[in-house]
């Protein structure tokens, strides 16, 4: 079947205006597709990198970031999520109804940054099947992802396989991660004491963790999922909660495994290798079998990560043209196209890895002020009442982030 005739069939969306139908029942799998779908693309390289570094770094008291920042995801999540599908709106079109444009510059931040991470997903993808196959080299492994990833949006239902992948490769991941973690003796009790009482303390690993967790692109994946399936209204609320607390549990809950299994490691008293930390701890935790998991751990969270980053990235971009909307699947597949292109054959932009992590710092408290603001207008909102509670919480978040953000560059230019 063409994908012409597959754009064209009916689905979720109305004909004449190609927005989403709103549903009258809601499906606990397409709640579930949706937080997988944000929590994989949080776990992308990035996070298996930084999770490692971190751990080597600050040791137990990586545990008390680990603890701030998924209070810190989970009150921006919650608000982000619940806003949007109330309005049912994607984010960039609320911007744009509390400042004309604003929308369109929010956009292309995102999508700006979607690819510049998606660049480096691509190319984790194709290192993890190079530890997989060496034969495979990394640029042939990424050229194989990228056929996986775009072989599923030419699919007649793509939206359900893509929830489905991101469903079981994201429960693969965590089964492998704990297998590792069970390889080693990590001081428990150590972490969960310095969870509430650390020695040590780095606003950069709290910003870089929430930023990697709920910034840029990544906390809408879901979000704009749930809008995309026609799941909005008030009366989606008590799902959209749970879905959103899912999502940040499901990276949490990746993230603290991995944090225990490097802890193991390096309480034993192992350097890890610099130039590729978490390939050197599941090596060192589980032997060669480890590093073959790492290696499938590596592809699944960038298979993943890539199709997170562009379905989201291109759906800030449905706004700036109706084309656009109309052909979405085109635009993705196209997304992932460009991502691979420029790995293969231009290499790895890193200052643009660089100027994409500053901008994710300062995406978020712009993006979750500019929700909190249209919670307060019956214009975006109708009768909807945001929680008070939830709206003092949204706002400390957005002014601790702003101030970090603003740190972080300081501190990484100056």
């Amino acid at each position: 079947m063409s994908l012409e005739k597959i754009e064209s069939q009916p689905s979720s969306m109305t004909q004449d205006e190609g927005k989403p139908a709103a549903r009258s029942g809601f499906s606990w799998s397409l709640i579930m597709g949706a937080a997988f779908l944000m929590a994989t693309s949080a776990v992308g390289p990035g996070f298996l990198t930084q999770t490692t570094v971190f751990t080597q770094t600050l040791g137990a008291s990586f545990a008390f970031v680990i603890l701030i920042s998924i209070i810190l995801d989970i009150g921006a999540q919650l608000n982000i999520w619940r806003i949007i599908v109330v309005s049912k709106k994607r984010a960039q079109d609320i911007a744009n109804d509390i400042f004309p444009g604003l929308g369109y510059v929010i956009a292309g931040m995102v999508a700006i940054g979607g690819l510049a991470f998606n660049i480096g997903n691509i190319g984790g993808a194709g290192m993890g099947m190079n530890v997989l196959f060496p034969d495979i080299t990394p640029i042939v492994g990424a050229a194989i992802s990228a056929v996986v990833a775009v072989a599923i949006f030419m699919l007649k239902d793509a939206a359900k396989v893509m929830d489905r992948f991101t469903i079981v490769m994201g429960a693969a991941l965590i089964a492998m991660t704990l297998y590792v973690l069970f390889s080693t003796s990590p001081p428990v009790g150590e972490a969960l004491y310095r969870a509430v009482w650390p020695e040590k303390l780095n606003v950069l690993a709290i910003i870089t963790l929430v930023g990697g967790t709920v910034g840029g692109y990544i906390t809408f994946a879901g979000a704009h999922r749930l809008i995309d399936a026609g799941v909005t209204g008030q009366e989606a609320l008590p799902q959209v909660n749970r879905g959103s607390v899912s999502a940040i549990s499901l990276a949490s809950v990746v993230r603290v495994i991995l944090f225990l299994a490097a802890l193991g490691v390096i309480s034993s008293g192992v350097t890890l290798d610099p130039t590729n930390p978490p390939a050197s701890m599941f090596k060192h935790a589980a032997g060669n079998v480890g590093y073959k998991i790492f290696g499938l751990v590596l592809w699944a969270a960038a298979i993943t990560s890539v199709i997170g980053a562009a379905y989201t990235s291109v759906s800030f971009l449905k706004t700036l043209h109706p084309t656009i909307e109309l052909h979405s699947r085109r635009f993705i597949i196209g997304f992932i196209v460009v991502s691979t292109f420029i790995f293969c054959f231009i290499g790895k932009p890193v200052m643009l890895l660089i100027v994409a992590g500053a901008l994710n710092g300062f995406i978020l408290p712009v993006t979750l002020g500019l929700m909190l603001i249209a919670a307060t207008k019956p214009s975006i909102v109708g009768d909807y009442k945001h929680p008070v509670w939830m709206s003092v919480f949204g706002w400390l978040i957005t002014a601790m982030m702003a101030l970090m953000s603003i740190y972080t560059l300081y501190v990484m230019f100056f």
